[in-house]
């Protein structure tokens, strides 16, 4: 079963930062500079959740991984223009 999550991040180095960006553009969609929406199996996001840890200094980073549950994903409002995944419909199959 595939569950939507969106992860945010603040990484403080800019090599760390890159590495952060290349990992999550790998697994989803970027939203906005430091904002992913994906949708991972529970095998996924552990195997994501494992690479994340190892590309951050815990000290200085931070990586928010958050899940959306589908029945809420209708109530997500922007303001301003939305990214174009925002505007297309979430399946899971």
């Amino acid at each position: 079963m595939v569950q939507l999550v969106l992860i945010t991040y603040d990484i403080a180095e800019p090599k760390r930062l890159r590495r952060i960006a290349k990992t999550l553009e790998s697994y989803g969609e970027r939203m906005q500079k430091s904002v992913f929406e994906c949708g991972l199996t529970p095998d996924a996001l552990k195997s994501l959740t494992f690479k994340l840890e190892r590309c951050i200094d815990p000290s200085e980073d931070s990586i928010l991984i958050q899940p959306i549950h589908q029945h809420n994903r209708g109530n997500i409002r922007w303001q301003g223009k939305p990214p174009s995944i925002a505007s297309e419909p979430f399946w899971i199959v």
